[in-house]
Protein backbone atom coordinates (compact mmCIF):
# COMPACT_ATOMS: atom_id res chain seq x y z
CA UNK A 1 0.00 0.00 0.00
CA UNK A 2 2.58 2.12 0.51
CA UNK A 3 3.36 1.82 -3.27
CA UNK A 4 0.10 3.39 -4.30
CA UNK A 5 0.45 5.97 -1.75
CA UNK A 6 4.06 7.30 -3.34
CA UNK A 7 2.08 6.88 -6.55
CA UNK A 8 -0.81 9.13 -5.85
CA UNK A 9 1.72 11.66 -3.92
CA UNK A 10 3.84 11.79 -7.33
CA UNK A 11 0.83 12.66 -9.50
CA UNK A 12 -0.47 14.81 -6.58
CA UNK A 13 2.72 16.17 -6.86
CA UNK A 14 3.20 16.64 -10.81
CA UNK A 15 -0.64 18.30 -10.82
CA UNK A 16 1.38 21.06 -8.45
CA UNK A 17 4.06 21.20 -11.05
CA UNK A 18 1.42 21.91 -13.82
CA UNK A 19 -0.23 24.62 -11.63
CA UNK A 20 2.60 26.55 -10.33
CA UNK A 21 5.45 26.24 -12.71
CA UNK A 22 3.57 25.60 -15.81
CA UNK A 23 0.84 27.69 -15.19
CA UNK A 24 -2.12 25.42 -16.19
CA UNK A 25 -5.03 26.27 -13.75
CA UNK A 26 -6.89 23.74 -12.56
CA UNK A 27 -10.90 23.56 -13.50
CA UNK A 28 -13.24 22.78 -10.62
CA UNK A 29 -13.33 19.02 -11.81
CA UNK A 30 -9.37 18.78 -11.69
CA UNK A 31 -9.50 19.92 -7.63
CA UNK A 32 -12.54 17.10 -7.52
CA UNK A 33 -9.98 14.72 -9.04
CA UNK A 34 -7.25 15.90 -6.70
CA UNK A 35 -9.35 15.33 -3.59
CA UNK A 36 -10.35 11.85 -4.68
CA UNK A 37 -6.35 11.16 -5.13
CA UNK A 38 -5.94 12.70 -2.42
CA UNK A 39 -8.37 10.12 -0.54
CA UNK A 40 -7.04 6.66 -2.19
CA UNK A 41 -3.43 8.17 -1.05
CA UNK A 42 -4.12 8.88 2.33
CA UNK A 43 -6.11 5.32 2.67
CA UNK A 44 -3.41 3.39 1.22
CA UNK A 45 -0.98 5.28 3.98
CA UNK A 46 -3.36 4.24 6.69
CA UNK A 47 -3.46 0.96 5.15
CA UNK A 48 0.04 0.22 5.01
CA UNK A 49 0.73 1.58 8.10
CA UNK A 50 -1.60 -0.35 9.75
CA UNK A 51 -0.51 -3.36 8.34
CA UNK A 52 -3.97 -5.61 8.78
CA UNK A 53 -4.85 -8.91 8.41
CA UNK A 54 -7.92 -10.70 6.12
CA UNK A 55 -10.90 -8.58 6.94
CA UNK A 56 -8.81 -4.71 7.32
CA UNK A 57 -7.22 -5.44 4.09
CA UNK A 58 -10.79 -5.76 2.41
CA UNK A 59 -11.86 -3.11 4.43
CA UNK A 60 -8.67 -0.76 3.37
CA UNK A 61 -9.27 -2.23 -0.99
CA UNK A 62 -13.80 -1.28 -0.41
CA UNK A 63 -12.54 2.33 1.14
CA UNK A 64 -9.54 2.69 -2.08
CA UNK A 65 -12.25 1.25 -4.91
CA UNK A 66 -14.93 3.88 -3.57
CA UNK A 67 -12.55 7.08 -3.74
CA UNK A 68 -11.25 5.54 -7.21
CA UNK A 69 -14.87 5.31 -8.73
CA UNK A 70 -15.71 8.90 -7.55
CA UNK A 71 -12.41 10.06 -9.11
CA UNK A 72 -12.81 7.48 -12.07
CA UNK A 73 -16.65 9.63 -12.59
CA UNK A 74 -15.48 12.80 -12.03
CA UNK A 75 -12.77 12.21 -14.92
CA UNK A 76 -15.01 10.16 -17.17
CA UNK A 77 -17.14 12.85 -17.22
CA UNK A 78 -14.58 15.26 -17.57
CA UNK A 79 -12.96 13.45 -20.57
CA UNK A 80 -16.64 13.63 -22.31
CA UNK A 81 -16.90 17.41 -22.08
CA UNK A 82 -14.00 17.20 -23.39
CA UNK A 83 -15.14 15.27 -26.47
CA UNK A 84 -18.28 17.36 -26.87
CA UNK A 85 -17.47 20.81 -25.64
CA UNK A 86 -20.71 22.66 -24.28
CA UNK A 87 -21.65 26.50 -26.08
CA UNK A 88 -20.71 28.23 -23.06
CA UNK A 89 -18.60 26.45 -19.95
CA UNK A 90 -19.81 25.17 -17.24
CA UNK A 91 -17.36 24.49 -14.87
CA UNK A 92 -17.06 28.30 -13.88
CA UNK A 93 -15.49 31.33 -14.80
CA UNK A 94 -11.48 31.59 -15.70
CA UNK A 95 -8.85 33.64 -14.11
CA UNK A 96 -9.32 36.89 -15.82
CA UNK A 97 -13.32 36.86 -15.06
CA UNK A 98 -12.97 36.31 -11.19
CA UNK A 99 -9.59 39.16 -10.90
CA UNK A 100 -11.80 41.84 -12.58
CA UNK A 101 -15.01 40.90 -10.88
CA UNK A 102 -13.98 40.63 -7.05
CA UNK A 103 -11.68 41.34 -4.49
CA UNK A 104 -8.20 39.27 -4.13
CA UNK A 105 -9.98 37.88 -0.97
CA UNK A 106 -12.27 36.32 -2.40
CA UNK A 107 -10.23 35.10 -5.42
CA UNK A 108 -7.84 33.47 -3.89
CA UNK A 109 -10.44 31.20 -2.07
CA UNK A 110 -11.95 30.78 -5.58
CA UNK A 111 -8.29 29.66 -6.91
CA UNK A 112 -8.17 26.45 -4.45
CA UNK A 113 -11.66 25.47 -5.26
CA UNK A 114 -10.19 25.72 -8.91
CA UNK A 115 -11.33 28.29 -11.99
CA UNK A 116 -12.00 27.66 -15.79
CA UNK A 117 -13.27 25.74 -18.19
CA UNK A 118 -13.55 22.02 -17.98
CA UNK A 119 -14.12 21.63 -21.32
CA UNK A 120 -10.63 23.01 -22.44
CA UNK A 121 -7.57 20.39 -23.40
CA UNK A 122 -4.67 22.52 -21.81
CA UNK A 123 -1.92 20.09 -21.78
CA UNK A 124 -1.83 16.56 -23.73
CA UNK A 125 0.76 13.47 -23.54
CA UNK A 126 0.69 10.81 -25.93
CA UNK A 127 -2.80 12.46 -27.06
CA UNK A 128 -4.35 11.83 -24.08
CA UNK A 129 -5.43 15.57 -22.06
CA UNK A 130 -4.96 15.37 -18.23
CA UNK A 131 -8.35 13.77 -18.16
CA UNK A 132 -8.17 10.91 -20.07
CA UNK A 133 -4.86 10.10 -17.76
CA UNK A 134 -6.51 10.53 -14.61
CA UNK A 135 -9.13 8.20 -15.39
CA UNK A 136 -6.79 6.00 -16.82
CA UNK A 137 -5.35 5.77 -13.22
CA UNK A 138 -8.08 5.83 -11.47
CA UNK A 139 -9.62 2.89 -13.44
CA UNK A 140 -6.16 0.92 -12.25
CA UNK A 141 -6.02 1.77 -8.94
CA UNK A 142 -9.55 0.56 -8.87
CA UNK A 143 -8.67 -3.16 -10.32
CA UNK A 144 -6.02 -3.06 -7.41
CA UNK A 145 -8.43 -2.48 -5.22
CA UNK A 146 -10.57 -5.42 -6.64
CA UNK A 147 -7.23 -7.48 -6.62
CA UNK A 148 -6.36 -6.61 -3.27
CA UNK A 149 -9.72 -7.43 -2.16
CA UNK A 150 -10.36 -10.69 -3.86
CA UNK A 151 -7.26 -11.90 -3.46
CA UNK A 152 -6.35 -14.88 -0.69
CA UNK A 153 -3.64 -14.66 1.18
CA UNK A 154 -1.01 -17.10 1.84
CA UNK A 155 -0.42 -18.19 5.27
Amino acid sequence: MFGLFALCAAMLGFGLYLQLVVGLHPCPMCIMQRYALVAVGLIALVGGLHGPHSWGQRVYAILIGASAVGGAGVAANQSWLQLHPPGIAECGPGLEYLMESFPLTEVLPMLFRGAGDCSAIDWTFLGWSLANWSLLSFSAILLLSVWLLLRRRQG
